[in-house]
């Protein structure tokens, strides 16, 4: 995860791309929204699709081992 890092003085802690201010969050959150990796990089030339990648790693890292509850569907 060298990518990724975490400052206390940076967005209050939150997990950030490297010599950045985009937080792994953001940049989920666009990907979440439809949001092309092309459409970021395009957006934010400072970073990488690299980076893009690291938060989802990142990301996938978070959540392993965790548990998870059946969700109902609402159809």
């Amino acid at each position: 995860m060298e990518r990724i890092t975490v400052d206390p003085r940076i967005l209050g802690g939150k997990p950030i791309i490297k010599g950045t201010r985009l937080s792994v969050e953001f940049i989920l959150n666009l990907l979440a929204s439809n949001v092309s990796e092309e459409e970021i990089l395009e957006d934010y030339q400072h970073i990488t699709k690299s980076d893009i990648h690291a938060c989802l790693r990142y990301a996938a890292r978070c959540h392993r081992n965790e548990i998870y509850l059946e969700l109902k569907s609402e159809a």
